[in-house]
């Protein structure tokens, strides 16, 4: 898992936004791979061949950061800790303990850690937001009824 913590500096945004622009009006997505041409710390230009998912992904990363956002990959297959997982649904780790005890998301004991897959998270955070957009539709619907003009 790559963990980027702290917030880009103002000279780090600059460069990602100019470095995003630039990328996305060069970089082809159609085919499976790229061909880039990338100075070496030896001033040697070297060829390398990028999956052009790899640069969709290089592009939303520079993205963000050019947006002031710190970012964090994490592997599909990547099991988080129950602190990682609380953090990601935006909860307190006791409330996200509450949700494992009530056997509402799957998880693994790993000695005496739980762990839960990146996937199971994903998954509920999905069905959470699903649920509130519905929510908020249903209470938009009812303000129209009654008139309240929201």
């Amino acid at each position: 898992m790559i963990n980027l913590q702290s917030l880009p500096s103002p000279e780090e945004v600059a460069l990602a936004k100019i470095s995003s622009q630039e990328l996305s009006a060069i970089v082809a997505f159609a085919g499976e791979s790229q061909q880039l041409q990338v100075m070496g710390n030896d001033g040697k230009n070297h060829q390398v061949q990028i999956p052009s998912s790899a640069l969709k992904l290089l592009i939303e990363v520079l993205t963000q950061l050019g947006q002031g956002n710190s970012v964090n990959i994490i592997p599909i297959q990547a099991e988080l800790t129950t602190q990682e997982a609380a953090d990601m649904l935006n909860m307190s780790r006791p409330t996200f303990i509450k949700l494992l005890d009530n056997n509402e998301l799957p998880y693994v004991r790993k000695g005496n850690r739980r762990k839960v897959a990146f996937v199971e998270v994903i998954k509920y955070k999905n069905a959470l937001d699903t649920k509130r957009l519905e929510a908020l539709d249903e209470l938009s619907a009812l303000d129209q009824e009654l008139g309240m003009g929201y």
